[in-house]
């Protein structure tokens, strides 16, 4: 019998720092209101640095020689903006002109951590535990942490739904989203328990002060909304600086707007080169694209902001072929020949086609009866073919059957219709 999809989200999106997959979310407009309603609300309600510790922070970039430039004024400058901080020209600015080079002293990075006074308790540990654990300590050194500076600019919480109340997140309840937040949230209090246990209270001399699964869970909120794609997993790293340049969906280019480097021609000291995509007046917020392939749900638990374009309204439907299945090995068998496992995920875009071996799959968990014939080692190197087309009308009507009755389901997670959510006081944005 063919299992009704389950909608769940994969393992490996629990870690999604050290081994990034795509996540996925079915919006409707109603929770994709609230998504952008509750991060509003939010952004005013979180910490915004003071004034001077800004004016602190860009004294201790100038002094590290990354706020001196040779050009006067300076490319950019952290100013306020409406989403707490970012960096506004100084002056006009050329496309593909570099705005930022930061020096890789200045990176927390798991070389940091080598370097640091907490080494010799990190090893092994995930990169991006032993880099939370770095920020934790540094920031209860409070004066005595030369990372001050940059620790004191740094929200006390992001706007990912990882940090919203219950309330709040029943505002998307019948999400996948929903789902995945607790999911990380789990996953994150899991490695908190590891690391308290066989790290932080057996070495109370290297951290002094208490800390609690929020304060870990900041940490890996920090990491997962200021690190640039491609600086995660072994080569995670934050940016000082860098890391306060903003999304802005109008930029659709996906050329690379940043790239490591060597300082000079005889230098080996790498440094972080930030580019402008496009053409920036004075007095104007500099934005990049933080990733064009990323879902709404992935925006979302990033960085609490979701947009309105079609192709990033995702549902993730999850097959699997079962164990009771009487053709269980057979069926598994020909799935990874053709780089399909036992449970397969299936990200369905809004208005676009479905993805090319979902049909295929779904057809092969369902064959049975006198299509059963197909699973035989004689048709094994061309069964997949012939899968990609209709096997036979009842096969065709029992993934037509699974598919509506699994939207059904999905369907009926949601508390409100539409009609009544697009009444609702909250959505008024």
């Amino acid at each position: 019998m063919l299992p009704l999809p389950r909608l769940l989200f994969p393992q490996s999106l629990l870690c999604t720092i050290s081994n990034p997959h795509p996540l996925s979310l079915l919006t409707s407009t109603t929770s994709s209101r609230r998504i952008t309603a509750l991060s509003q609300s939010r952004q005013q309600a979180a910490a915004i640095p003071s004034e001077s510790a800004v004016r602190d922070f860009w004294q201790w970039l100038s002094d590290e020689g990354v706020a001196n430039s040779s050009s006067s004024p300076p490319p950019v400058k952290p100013e306020f903006v409406p989403e707490g901080l970012g960096l506004v020209a100084q002056r006009d600015i050329t496309k593909n002109e570099v705005v930022v080079e930061v020096p890789k002293k200045l990176w927390i990075n798991p070389d940091t951590v080598a370097a640091s006074d907490i080494r010799r308790v990190c090893g092994g540990l995930k990169p991006w535990v032993a880099i939370a654990l770095f920020l934790l300590r540094e920031k209860a050194l409070g004066l005595a942490s030369s990372w001050r500076p940059y620790l004191d600019i740094l929200p006390r919480a992001t706007d990912s739904p990882i940090f919203w109340s219950e309330e709040e997140l029943s505002e998307i309840q019948g999400t996948q989203l929903l789902s995945t937040i607790m999911g990380v949230k789990e996953f994150v209090q899991s490695e908190f328990i590891k690391v308290e246990d066989d790290v932080i209270l057996p070495n109370k001399d290297l951290f002094p002060s208490p800390i609690t699964f929020n304060d870990f869970l900041w940490a890996f909120g920090i990491l997962r909304s200021r690190a640039f794609p491609r600086l995660r997993g072994e080569n995670l790293a934050l940016i000082p600086l860098a890391d306060l340049i903003n999304h802005s969906s109008s930029i659709t280019s996906e050329d690379s707007f940043w790239e490591i480097k060597e300082k000079g021609f005889f230098s080996r000291e790498l440094i972080f080169s930030l580019r402008t995509p496009i053409y920036v007046k004075a007095g104007d917020q500099v934005y990049i694209q933080y990733d064009l392939a990323k879902s709404n749900a992935e925006l979302a638990l990033d960085y609490g902001f979701i947009e309105s374009r079609p192709d990033r309204e995702v549902y993730t439907l999850t097959l699997e072929i079962t164990e009771s299945d009487p053709f269980y090995g057979d069926k598994l068998d020909i799935a990874e020949t053709n780089g399909i496992g036992e449970t397969a995920y299936f990200d369905v875009i809004l208005g676009s086609p479905l993805p090319p071996s979902m049909l295929p799959y779904l057809r092969l968990v369902a064959l049975g009866g006198a299509d059963a014939f197909l699973l035989e080692s004689i048709f094994r190197n061309s069964v997949w073919g012939h899968l990609e087309l209709p096997v036979s009308r009842a096969n065709e009507e029992t993934i037509c059957r699974v598919v509506r009755d699994a939207c059904k389901s999905a369907l009926s997670a949601y508390h409100t219709t539409i009609e009544e959510g697009q009444a609702y006081p909250l959505l008024e944005i």
